[in-house]
């Protein structure tokens, strides 16, 4: 009797073990192999060339994006390079008017609610001495179009700045 017990454990124990992976996530914030890859696969739709076509927002507000000192309308026709692979890129203001000519390095990461956070990187900085950045949320990712949206502070209240990204090279 105490063999065919041990018998039904250990089978019991084996087909356990053998069973496939389950796809979710631990209380410690970690995600499964199969989350992993569904997050890798929108970050990869990042990769390439793009530019800001339009941001909206409560137009009544004054909005200076990412401490560069510039208007948000700046910000529209900004070329932006994303490279997955190493979680880096650049953008460029191209300047005219009131807005300033320049090219920032960034690092940024993508997590599993599909959180962007961008750090500037200072010329001759290492990124991971950046701690200071901004969090904006990835939405509707295809092979052409992106929004980012920030969430700011207008008058007390929080309000959306959405930005509208078109590819412009892969």
């Amino acid at each position: 009797m105490r063999k065919l017990i041990l018998g039904i454990l250990g089978i019991a124990f084996f087909a356990t073990s053998c069973s496939s992976t389950k796809n979710t996530s631990s209380s410690d914030g970690s995600v499964s192999a199969g989350q992993a890859q569904t997050v890798r696969s929108e970050v990869m739709k990042l990769k390439g060339e793009w530019t800001i076509s339009g941001v909206d927002y409560n137009k009544s507000f004054k909005i200076k994006p990412f401490d560069e000192g510039a208007d948000i309308n700046c910000f529209v026709g900004s070329a932006w390079k994303l490279i997955p692979n190493n979680y880096t890129g650049t953008y460029s203001l191209n300047g005219g008017g009131d807005c300033p000519m320049k090219t920032q390095a960034i690092t940024f990461s993508v997590d599993k609610y599909s959180n962007v956070s961008i750090k500037k990187v200072g010329e001759g900085e290492k990124a991971k001495h950046v701690s200071a950045g901004y969090m904006l949320k990835l939405e509707n990712p295809t092979e052409n179009s992106f929004t980012l949206v920030q969430s700011v502070n207008a008058d007390g209240s929080p309000m959306d700045v959405r930005y509208n990204f078109t590819r412009t090279a892969k």
